[in-house]
């Protein structure tokens, strides 16, 4: 148990440059509470003893405003950045070395059974206000901007963004622009503006047949 704490705050210090001190560290980083509430309560739930489970899982969620349900599955080396509304659904699936900021959401689209949360890979870095719904996988080393909604899979070695999201990297290639969390492009806006450009050519193009024909 404490072998762990001290990978998660080693693993907090090589992350964020804001930490200072161990001790900081383990007495107000949020998202470390919350990764060790789940752990308690992911050994009760995986006996079969729901109640307990769901108890520790709300009560950290009070103190931490991070809801991770008790079923879901975590690997090692999870960072969760400030935290505050981060919900992770009872069938998500978290690969290793995962870095989730405030705000994120891995949830399921409506009240069916079974698989209904989405599965991250290694490596995958979700951004602030982000969502992912629906049962599908993002795939490893997957970097997902800052307010995104993700409604299907992401092959590995992409960057998304935009909502519903697109990708715009790929395999360390540009598919679109580069990711920036402050100005991210915008996959509509910039479709409507190629459907515009299309409508000037034919508008041109129709004024063309027009004098031809009365000429």
């Amino acid at each position: 148990m404490f072998k762990r704490l001290k990978e998660d705050i080693a693993l907090i210090k090589e992350r964020d440059p804001a930490a200072r001190s161990s001790f900081e560290i383990w007495l107000t980083y949020s998202g470390l509470h919350a990764i060790h509430s789940y752990r308690k309560a992911h050994w009760f739930y995986k006996r079969k003893m729901f109640t307990i489970a769901r108890i520790i899982s709300q009560w950290a969620r009070f103190r931490t405003g991070i809801e991770i349900h008790p079923g879901a599955t975590i690997g090692k080396g999870l960072f969760i950045d400030h935290g505050m509304g981060v919900v992770i659904g009872e069938t998500a699936e978290i690969g290793d070395n995962c870095l989730i900021y405030q705000g994120v959401t891995l949830g399921g689209t409506g009240k069916e059974k079974g698989k209904r949360h989405p599965t991250l890979g290694n490596n995958v870095m979700v951004g602030s206000g982000a969502k992912v719904l629906g049962p599908f996988k993002v795939g490893n080393n997957v970097k997902i901007a800052a307010g995104a909604v993700v409604l299907e899979e992401i092959p590995d070695n992409c960057t998304a963004v935009g909502v519903p999201a697109r990708i715009v990297r790929r395999g360390g290639e540009k598919v679109c622009q580069e990711l920036d969390q402050i100005h991210i492009p915008d996959p509509v806006a910039q479709e409507m503006c190629r459907i515009k450009v299309q409508m000037s050519h034919l508008e041109e193009r129709i004024k063309e047949l027009e004098s031809d024909k009365n000429n």
